[in-house]
């Protein structure tokens, strides 16, 4: 058995497994905060509910209309989108020409409020969510044995993360939307709908959200808190790749959730801190962030 400063090597490659599968989760929440601060300059501290809804939105399908996970992934997302545009429309739209600090106090009172809401109706412990039956069970790599759905996250993961980078950053699209909010008056001149394309984007990003309660069903349990107590280090993974940047916020999550999973291996006293140094030494030694542009 081959030992890696005192640990068998497939011990510490399942534990960067369960790191990676983290990160992937770290990724995508980020990524939808990089893309409504990036493109709307709004600190969306709701995120963690709307991820919340979406996997409860994945549990009420099952439990209530019989439709499994598959179907969720497709119906969920949109339905989280469309009450982000719901909320842009009726609350951020009326603070949008303050200090973004106000769209920071409004979405954490949302956020609040939907928790709550939940925690009513719910209670705190939560539902369980089974694993869909064609992705349960393992793959034998010969060095090591990986859970099929562990292996799903990972893969969807980095497709959406890397799918939403390319449309934003080379595509006409992702070039409307960046003139859209850098001179909102000079992109309407030119007969784009500059209020419609940003309220999609708010949409967009809270719908990434909800994908990610989705996904995360069958691994954690579904509860009202479940998205407060992730939303932190996602809001510090952020604050490491720089704040807007979306390719910034895909590597770090992932990378970051390795980190993490290391430090659980050597180090398991500080594995629930360690983001946070690591925040903290980005923002003394560079505050725009890894990936951020400096100002």
């Amino acid at each position: 058995m081959i030992d890696i400063f005192g640990v068998p090597l497939l011990a510490l490659l399942g534990q960067m497994l369960l790191g990676l599968v983290n990160g992937s989760f770290y990724a995508l929440l980020s990524l939808g905060l990089a893309v409504i601060f990036g493109l709307l300059n709004v600190i969306n501290f709701a995120h963690g509910a709307f991820y919340m809804m979406g996997a409860f939105a994945a549990w009420g399908l099952l439990t209530w209309t019989g439709i499994g996970y598959f179907g969720a992934l497709l119906l969920v997302p949109p339905l989280i989108g469309l009450l982000g545009l719901v909320v842009d429309r009726l609350l951020l739209k009326r603070i949008a020409h303050l200090d973004p600090l106000y769209g920071l106090l409004l979405t954490f009172g949302l956020a609040l409020v939907l928790e709550g809401g939940f925690r009513y109706q719910f209670g705190v412990s939560g539902e369980s969510y089974e694993v869909p039956e064609s992705l349960q069970g393992a793959l034998d790599v010969g060095f090591m044995v990986i859970p099929k759905y562990r292996l799903w996250v990972i893969v969807v993961s980095t497709l959406v993360c890397l799918s939403t980078w390319l449309i934003i950053e080379k595509t006409r699209l992702g070039s409307y939307l960046r003139a859209a909010t850098e001179n909102p008056t000079l992109t309407q001149a030119f007969g784009i709908n500059v209020p419609l394309m940003i309220s999609l984007t708010y949409g967009f990003g809270v719908a990434l959200a909800g994908l990610a309660g989705v996904m995360a069903a069958p691994i954690f349990q579904v509860a009202p808190l479940m998205g407060s107590n992730l939303i932190i280090v996602v809001f510090a993974v952020v604050v490491i790749g720089g704040m807007g940047s979306i390719l910034g916020s895909v590597v770090t999550g992932l990378g970051l959730g390795l980190v993490e999973g290391l430090t659980k291996v050597y180090w398991p006293e500080a594995s629930s801190t360690v983001v946070f140094v690591l925040m903290a030494l980005v923002l003394v030694l560079r505050p725009a962030g890894l990936f951020g542009r400096s100002a």
